[in-house]
């Protein structure tokens, strides 16, 4: 197996590897989003929350996705900042965008879900703020990397506060835990096995498995577009004082 970064220092075996592996991905989301939607969708409603229920399947795993993208753009940034590797920083460039989109994804649903449930839009419960928290902590990586002319310094730059921003990941999953919460604890993920029947489950694990090939699709996708960016930029300057 190739250590992380050497295969994060060599952008040709990453192209080879990208260009079957990101259409793979896209097919495998689409499939999975199809299953997990369809069973979403049939599920009996619940007897409490009736078809609000529904808004889980979508909500939850946005959320887990919010985080697990944030953690690849840290440890992207971390390989970027220690050992230099153009493509790491690439790679923690190209996940940026992602990871808001899952962010605000989680907080939107989370709005639509939470208003029928609670009564309201918006409360200042520990979770949500944290994961507002982590949605700022996206947008200001963006506009950190945008701010900066020097594109070296941009990357060190938003590394380290990307590194800084780690930080907010156990913040938001413990919250319900060191904080009193509106969120409920582990429903899916518990040492005795879930707080669910597996009619609520099944699709909740498929759409996460969805959202996770669509982001593998569209990180190779967009980090292949800044490879060919930055070698456009590389070919022109080289161009110009030919």
């Amino acid at each position: 197996m190739i250590p992380a970064p050497a295969f994060l220092s060599n952008p040709e075996r990453f192209m080879a590897f990208s260009r079957w592996a990101a259409p793979l991905f896209g097919a495998l989301a689409a499939a999975l989003a199809a299953a997990g939607l369809w069973l979403a969708f049939t599920a009996p409603e619940d007897y409490q929350q009736g078809d609000t229920v529904r808004i889980m399947f979508i909500h939850v795993p946005a959320a887990w996705m919010s985080m697990f993208v944030y953690a690849c753009l840290g440890v992207a940034s971390f390989l970027a900042l220690i050992f230099r590797h153009a493509l790491a920083d690439a790679a923690a460039k190209s996940a940026a965008p992602l990871g808001a989109a899952f962010t605000l994804m989680t907080l939107i649903t989370g709005a639509l879900w939470g208003k029928p449930m609670w009564g309201t839009w918006w409360v200042w419960d520990a979770r949500l703020t944290s994961v507002l928290v982590l949605f700022l902590l996206y947008l200001a990586y963006m506009a950190l990397r945008s701010s900066i002319d020097d594109e070296a310094k941009a990357a060190r730059a938003a590394a380290i506060l990307a590194l800084a921003g780690l930080i907010n990941l156990p913040i938001i999953h413990y919250s319900v835990e060191w904080w009193n919460s509106l969120h409920q604890g582990a429903s899916v993920f518990r040492a005795e096995g879930p707080a669910m029947p597996p009619v609520f489950w099944v699709p909740i694990i498929l759409m996460a498995l969805a959202y996770l090939s669509a982001f593998g699709s569209l990180w190779l996708v967009r980090i292949r577009a800044e490879v060919w960016r930055r070698r456009a930029e590389a070919a022109a300057l080289r161009a110009a004082r030919a």
